[in-house]
């Protein structure tokens, strides 16, 4: 096929991009050309800027465009409304985010998406980024209509992930000593390795398939204490030290920035998670590598990459005060 990558040099793009090549496709990537340039050097690229510059993408044509960095409706529709009559189908990358709430345990992709108070607005925050998704995608489907694949993942992990909220976990435990883990140890956590969800995008593609899917881990529920085990497995000099939500939140811990992939149980996350129901997916070829090689693979490329500075996690000052206060 001839694939068309909106973004393509930042993680899923990036993986996208690999993934497309190892399959035997023709591969273009639209960007600004800013970002690990160097990427993919026998591979098509242009230059533009998706919010006000899309003339490179014209007069072209590809069997299908994948949208990896498409945050807002205008963004999207201003791909697709040049798009629609060069290519055949349009992936777009969304979020579980969409959904309006995580009553449920799993929501599936029948369940309601948010709604934005104002439909105008172009500010992505963290009120209106899933919203914003979910009206993109309605959009989508009114320029070509029957010829969109909507992909939500959840938290997408691996190596070259630019948040690290899953490599602050895999190298907090590589120091060993106490780590503080928040929560309780059977509280469900899900993501997905973005391999995993970039080999499974281009086999969709290749099916030609339509639709909304959630695409996110695994096949049987995963829980903090299984993903602890697993970083102790690899790292027994570590020793994890559970502490409750509200001894946490007393000592001013920040879910999130503070402890990624906490979210502390409330009435608005009575699961303590954002979780998504797969069953879609996996029922159209979605797999899972083992979490002990995300977990790996990920160290492998922290260690190596030249900006080891963790954007996300707690200062170890404040983690044995917390630890020492609260265990």
């Amino acid at each position: 096929m001839r694939i068309l990558i909106l973004g393509g040099t930042v993680f899923v793009g990036r993986h996208l991009t690999e993934a497309a090549l190892e399959h035997g496709h023709e591969v273009t990537l639209f960007n600004r050309g800013r970002t690990n340039q160097d990427l993919f050097p026998d591979v098509e690229k242009l230059k533009g800027d998706r919010s006000d510059d899309l003339e490179a993408l014209k007069d072209r044509e590809w069997d299908v465009v994948i949208d990896a960095s498409g945050y807002t409706p205008s963004q999207a529709t201003a791909a697709a409304e040049l798009l629609k009559d060069s290519v055949k189908r349009y992936i777009f990358i969304s979020s579980i985010s969409a959904y309006r709430d995580f009553h449920e345990k799993y929501v599936d992709e029948t369940y309601p998406v948010g709604q934005l108070e104002d439909e105008t607005t172009e500010e992505v925050n963290a009120k209106t980024y899933g919203p914003l998704k979910a009206l993109a995608e309605k959009k989508l489907e009114e320029v070509m209509p029957g010829r969109v694949l909507n992909i939500r993942p959840g938290i997408i992990v691996g190596p070259h992930d630019p948040t690290d909220r899953f490599t602050y976990w895999v190298m907090r435990f590589g120091r060993g000593g106490e780590v503080l883990v928040p929560g309780k140890q059977d509280r469900p956590i899900q993501w997905i390795d973005a391999r995993d969800l970039s080999k499974w995008i281009i086999q969709m593609a290749e099916q030609e398939e339509t639709g909304t899917y959630n695409a996110v881990g695994y096949d049987e529920e995963l829980t903090m204490k299984k993903f602890v085990d697993a970083l102790i497995k690899q790292n027994p000099n570590a020793e994890d030290q559970w502490i409750s939500d509200q001894c946490l939140l007393d000592n001013d811990a920040k879910p999130s920035s503070d402890l990624p992939l906490w979210i502390p149980v409330s009435e608005d996350h009575p699961h303590g998670f954002i979780l998504a129901s797969n069953k879609k997916a996996r029922e159209k070829g979605l797999t899972f590598r083992k979490l002990e090689e995300t977990i790996e693979d990920t160290r492998k490329w922290f260690e190596e990459r030249e900006d080891t500075d963790m954007r996300v996690g707690i200062e170890p000052d404040k983690e044995a005060t917390i630890v020492r206060r609260c265990k």
